[in-house]
C-alpha cells in the first residue's frame, strides 16, 4: 500500500482583499454609469422619448391626418450625450475592475529586511536603520497609516536612503491599538512612546536628535517639540496638518455635529475601524480609484511602476484601527473645532503653541496633496519663529515614496538635517603654552 504524501506547498501568490472596502471604490464609477443612463431616454420622464404619445394614440393620430410629434434637435442632443457620457462611464468601469483584478492576483510582496528594533512599549516599537554617529533622526508617523510608508520597498526607501547619505534615522513605529492603547488619548501617545523615544535616541547618540512627523505625526512632533524644546535639536514637519479647517475643506459642521451620533458608538466599540477611515480617504477624490486602478490595467506588470503601485496600494489598504478617544479628539475637536489652530489642543495640561518651538524647522508643504491640503500645512510656516518651507510638485504620498520622490523631498530633507540636525561642535579651549 502506498504511503500518503503531504501534498506540495500552494506557492500561488494570494488574492489580496483590497482596496478597501471595494464597494465604496467601486461606487462613483457605478453612479455615473447609472446617472448618465437615467438621464437619457427612455428611462427619464423628462426625455423626448417620454413624451411621445402611445402607440394607439399615434395610429389615432396618423389616422386624423395629423403629424406625430417629433422629439425637438436639442432634447434629441442631449440624450446622446447622456448615452454617450453612460459609455464612457461603462468603459472606465471596466478599465477599473480589469485594473483592480490585476492588482489583487499581482505577485509582488514587500521584502525589505526588518531594521533592529531597539525597544516595544505596549504595541509601539523604535526601529534603528542605522548610520553609526551620523546625525540621528527620530521619525514619527501618522496614527492612522502605518509607518513603512517610510520604509516602503527596497526601492523606493526614504529611512534606507537618509542611512546611506551620512544620517541616522530612527522610526517610532505605533502598531495597532492593543488592549492598553484603546483606552489611549493623543496626550497618551505623546508622552508615552514618543517621549520615550526621544530619550532613548538621545541617550543612545549621546546628543538630543532632531525629530521629523509626517502628517499626523508631524502635528503630534509640534506638541514635543513645544513642550520639550531641550529634546528635540531641529523639526521637520511633513505635510503635518495644523488648520484643520481648511483641512475639512468646508466639513467642519458635519465632524462638529458628528460627535452627538458617533461619539456614544466609539466609546461602545473602542475603536475607529480601517474601513471607515478609509472611507473619510475615499471622500477626498471619489474618482480617483477609477483613475488610477484604470491607469494600472496598462501597465505591464513586471514592470517597476506596476510594482511600485502595488506597494502602496498594499500599504494603503494596511491600515489599523484609531483608538476610540484618538478618533473623537481628531474627528470632533480638530476636525470639527479646528483646535490646533484656534490655540485650544492641549497636551500635557499645556496648550500647543507652534510659537514656542525655538529649534530650526522645515515644514514641508507639497503643492499637490488632497490629504493635508497646503493652507492646512502652511499655518506652522509663519507661527515658527526659525521656520524655513520646502514645496514640493507632489502629493501626500508621492513626495514619500513617488517616483520623483528623491529628487523632491529626499535630497533636499537629508541636506537640511545634516545642517540642522547636527550637534554643535565642541569649543576646543586654548592651553597656556
Amino acid at each position: 500500500m502506498a504511503k500518503r504524501s503531504d501534498p506540495p506547498p500552494d506557492t500561488r501568490p494570494k488574492t489580496r482583499v483590497g482596496p478597501r472596502p471595494l464597494a465604496a471604490h467601486l461606487a462613483a464609477p457605478n453612479l455615473s454609469f447609472l446617472t448618465s443612463v437615467a438621464a437619457s431616454q427612455p428611462w427619464n420622464p423628462a426625455s423626448p422619448a417620454s413624451k411621445r404619445p402611445p402607440p394607439e394614440k399615434s395610429r389615432q393620430a396618423k389616422s386624423d391626418g395629423r403629424a406625430e410629434p417629433k422629439p425637438t434637435p436639442s432634447k434629441s442632443a442631449e440624450s446622446r450625450r447622456h448615452l454617450e457620457a453612460a459609455a464612457a462611464a461603462l468603459t472606465q468601469l471596466d478599465a477599473m475592475l480589469q485594473g483592480i483584478a490585476r492588482y489583487r492576483a499581482h505577485d509582488y510582496r514587500r521584502d525589505v529586511a526588518e531594521p533592529t528594533e531597539l525597544w516595544r512599549q505596549g504595541a509601539a516599537r523604535l526601529l534603528d536603520y542605522g548610520g553609526g554617529a551620523a546625525p540621528a533622526v527620530l521619525f514619527v508617523p501618522s496614527l492612522v497609516n502605518r509607518g513603512y510608508i517610510l520604509d516602503l520597498s527596497t526601492r523606493r526607501s526614504l529611512l534606507r536612503y537618509l542611512s546611506g547619505v551620512g544620517l541616522h534615522p530612527f522610526l517610532l513605529d505605533w502598531g495597532a491599538p492593543g488592549a492598553v492603547e484603546r483606552c489611549f488619548r493623543l496626550d497618551d501617545y505623546v508622552q508615552g512612546p514618543l517621549k520615550q523615544a526621544l530619550d532613548t535616541v538621545a541617550s543612545l547618540t549621546g546628543a538630543p536628535p532632531a525629530l521629523a512627523g509626517y502628517c499626523m505625526g508631524g502635528t503630534l512632533s509640534v506638541a514635543a517639540a513645544s513642550l520639550w524644546p531641550d529634546r528635540v535639536r531641529a523639526l521637520a514637519l511633513l505635510a503635518a496638518p495644523w488648520d484643520f479647517e481648511a483641512a475639512a475643506d468646508g466639513m467642519a459642521p458635519f465632524f462638529a455635529a458628528a460627535r452627538r451620533f458617533f461619539g456614544p458608538a466609539l466609546a461602545e466599540f473602542g475603536t475607529l475601524p480601517v474601513d471607515v477611515l478609509q472611507l473619510f480617504f475615499i471622500g477626498l477624490d471619489p474618482a480617483l480609484s477609477a483613475r488610477k486602478f484604470a491607469r494600472f490595467a496598462d501597465l505591464a506588470p513586471a514592470s517597476d511602476a506596476a510594482r511600485d503601485f502595488v506597494a502602496i496600494e498594499d500599504w494603503a489598504n494596511d491600515g489599523v484601527v484609531l483608538a476610540g478617544p484618538v478618533a473623537a479628539e481628531c474627528l470632533f475637536d480638530w476636525y470639527g473645532g479646528n483646535t490646533p489652530a484656534r490655540g485650544a489642543w492641549r497636551i500635557a495640561g499645556r496648550t500647543i503653541d507652534p510659537r514656542r518651538i525655538a529649534c530650526p524647522t522645515l515644514v514641508v508643504v507639497p503643492a499637490a496633496d488632497r490629504i493635508v491640503p497646503p493652507a492646512a500645512a502652511a499655518p506652522l510656516a509663519r507661527l515658527i519663529p526659525r521656520a524655513s518651507v520646502l514645496e514640493p510638485k507632489a502629493g501626500h504620498i508621492g513626495m514619500i515614496a513617488g517616483p520623483h520622490a528623491e529628487t523632491l523631498l529626499w535630497r533636499p530633507l537629508a541636506a537640511w538635517l545634516k545642517q540642522a540636525g547636527a550637534p554643535p561642535k565642541r569649543r576646543r579651549r586654548k592651553t597656556a603654552g
